[in-house]
């Protein structure tokens, strides 16, 4: 496929889609023309590194991780320094983090969605504004 098809699949520019071709994170083919040419599987790679952009990851640690989402959980990565994996540690924690915050405020929103559908005014929770 062509870029502009993944840029639309996966709701990513262009650009950031050359960007990720930049950092080694995918590859293209290239056309007679020039045009670069992407496997289909790179839709679901291109979503796996938007949402580990999202959740904070520098590239530099994506490249060294996407193996892992390819491969089963027995390879072993003897690339894998202590660097990394404390990095690795560290945004996993923080992810949780931000996994229960965003929960908290979900149930938060549910809560006062149903109250506004059943007529009731919702009461602020301890610690709450």
């Amino acid at each position: 496929m062509r870029i502009g098809e993944l840029s639309e699949l996966t709701n990513t520019s262009r650009r950031l889609l050359r960007y990720y071709e930049e950092q080694g994170l995918i590859v293209s083919d290239r056309c007679a023309n020039g045009y670069r040419d992407y496997d289909p599987r790179f839709v679901d790679r291109v979503m796996q590194i938007r949402g580990l952009l999202d959740a904070g990851l520098p590239t530099r640690i994506i490249k060294q991780i996407l193996p892992c989402l390819d491969k089963p959980r027995a390879i072993h990565f003897p690339d894998a320094t202590p660097e990394m994996i404390a990095t690795l540690e560290r945004e996993r924690d923080r992810m949780t983090e931000r996994i229960a915050f965003l929960t908290r405020n979900r149930d938060a929103i549910a809560e006062y969605l149903e109250a506004v559908r059943v007529g009731a005014v919702p009461v602020p929770r301890k610690g709450e504004s």
